[in-house]
């Protein structure tokens, strides 16, 4: 698809797509091109590239559209190419230097690394990947020390100093909202941490419901009650798993008229825990209304990291509480339905349902 080129400097200074060219935000790279009426030549967004009058640009969906206009590739930023751009390539390298470090690393040194000043290193990170170098750091220690307390052979302190944290202190400040639990009980795998749940069956097909002692932890869609269990057994693998009583069979109906009549919402206690920046896109999706819908791009907006869209759809992916979190109002730019954790044709209904209501 081809756009129509903009006349009006005014209408193009509206488009989102003109403030990711200004800013030269890589992460829109691959969302769209622009082209130049007075150079003939076509750009990717992050093009260091003499910034061109509103008047002169069109915007096009891709290389292939910019071409068919009778536009040929930028020399500087080559946008016809799956290479990526100098900025997004400057991303690439600190997260490398972020994973490969042996402890956390301030901004400060990971910008006299790469011969940059932290504003600018600050920035250009989180407008690609979403999160602060700070932020990322955080997870990918998350994930060594996850696997490092899987490790038998090693014990927790080894664990939290092997994970590249400087001391047992500051770990021990993150590690309810890193591992949900002690890391002594994670090392355990979950082992006398309890978790009751309980299954039911819905419009959808089978849910799952599970609580541990914070709130609801888990809501799961599926077609098999089965393995909707062995999905919680493997997530905890020696928790004690116990089938809720009375009491709690009642959240799952609340949960079951949840997923049938949106309009009754639910005032169930939860317990989400994700990243910061998991927890920012959550809190949004959560504040869209029933009945509407709103767009990765929108979202990212939103938390206040608009060119994160792409790190809005793994937040949604990532999603541990179906309906609860409504994840499934989150759709393409042009309102397309996209993925779903627990399957379009759920994501569909529900909007659906949500519409009609």
């Amino acid at each position: 698809m081809t756009f129509i080129m903009v006349n009006s400097p005014v209408d193009t200074e509206r488009d989102r797509r003109w403030q990711a060219v200004m800013q030269r935000d890589a992460a829109a790279d691959g969302t769209f091109v622009y082209a130049v009426l007075t150079t003939g030549v076509y750009c990717r967004p992050s093009c260091p590239s003499r910034k061109a009058k509103p008047e002169n640009v069109s915007f096009h969906d891709s290389p292939q559209d910019a071409e068919a206009a009778g536009y040929r590739p930028c020399k500087r930023c080559v946008p016809d190419t799956s290479s990526p751009s100098p900025v997004a390539a400057l991303v690439e390298r600190v997260c490398r230097i972020i994973e490969q470090a042996d402890e956390s690393l301030s901004l400060i040194e990971l910008a006299e690394k790469v011969d940059l000043s932290p504003s600018y290193l600050h920035h250009r990170f989180k407008a690609v990947t979403g999160l602060t170098p700070r932020a990322y750091a955080m997870a990918h220690q998350t994930r060594r020390v996850r696997e490092a307390l899987s490790d038998q052979d090693s014990d927790v302190t080894q664990a939290i100093h092997s994970a590249g944290f400087r001391s047992s202190g500051r770990f021990y400040e993150n590690a309810d909202a890193m591992l949900g639990m002690t890391p002594t009980a994670y090392k355990r795998g979950g082992r006398d941490i309890a978790i009751v749940f309980a299954l039911g069956e819905c419009s959808l097909g089978s849910v799952l419901v599970a609580c541990s002692e914070r709130g609801v932890c888990a809501i799961l869609l599926g077609d098999d009650p089965d393995t909707l269990i062995h999905d919680l057994q493997d997530q905890f693998p020696e928790a004690e798993l116990d089938a809720g009583g009375s009491h709690f069979k009642n959240w799952v109906a609340q949960v079951i008229g949840l997923i049938d009549d949106p309009a009754l919402g639910t005032d169930l206690p939860l317990d989400i825990r994700g990243t910061a920046f998991q927890q920012r896109v959550w809190q949004a999706l959560r504040e869209i209304p029933v009945g509407t819908t709103a767009s990765y791009t929108e979202i990212a907006e939103r938390i206040g990291s608009p060119a994160a869209a792409r790190a809005v759809a793994r937040a949604c992916a990532a999603n541990p509480l179906a309906v609860a979190i409504p994840c499934h109002r989150v759709v393409r730019r042009n309102g397309e339905l996209s993925g779903y954790r627990w399957g379009i044709e759920r994501k569909r209904a529900l909007l659906q349902r949500e519409a009609d209501a």
